[in-house]
């Protein structure tokens, strides 16, 4: 009898370590999985170090990952299209205003979805990461741009690559597409 209690113990442990092990390896892969580029980005920030990045990734997630965004207005969602139209037409005549209304545009269509003001531009990025790993790299190239740093080039690129965000918090719900604007400008940043 003492021996058969002996051997489920030794399963049980056995089997509560390999889902304990398994559960680190996995979590690594699986925050990999969910924030994409901005695993690799948060891991070069950390100078390499995974543990270190995954640790901030992790943070992530228990602070804003319960967040649920809000649904905007049909009325809403046309405004911040017909004013991302206006913004790409801007950017022929005067590219540093056009992305200085784009990262306006940007935190306040967060903002308006729920996502966190907070004291720094580096917070509302950190919630956005957490529900839009794929998409929240563009946002910061416009927010770099309207610092000034960086040519017309660059600032094309930005605009481009916030699109993606943009689109997406656009959307009513999440696996919804957003409604593209026919408004693009010809020869602008429109992509």
């Amino acid at each position: 009898m003492t021996t058969v209690v002996i051997i489920v113990a030794v399963v049980l442990v056995a089997a509560l370590a390999f889902f304990l092990v398994r559960g680190r390896v996995t979590g690594g892969h699986g925050l990999q999985r969910r924030f994409g580029p901005e695993y690799d980005r948060t891991v070069a920030r950390h100078d390499g170090d995974t543990k270190a990045a995954e640790h901030e990734l992790s943070e992530r997630v228990k602070l804003h990952g319960s967040l649920s965004e809000r649904p905007l207005p049909a009325e809403a969602r046309e405004t911040y299209a017909r004013r991302w139209a206006e913004v790409q037409e801007r950017f022929i005549d005067s590219p540093r205003d056009a992305v200085v209304e784009a990262d306006a545009l940007l935190a306040q269509l967060a903002r308006d979805r729920g996502f966190p003001d907070g004291e720094s531009f580096e917070e509302q990025t950190a919630a956005l990461s957490v529900h839009h790993a794929h998409q929240v790299d563009g946002y910061r190239r416009v927010h770099t741009a309207v610092r000034g740093q960086g040519g017309t080039e660059e600032m094309r690129k930005a605009l481009i690559e916030s699109r993606a965000l943009f689109d997406v918090l656009l959307a009513d719900a999440p696996d919804e597409p957003a409604p593209k604007d026919r408004h693009e400008a010809k020869g602008s940043a429109a992509a």
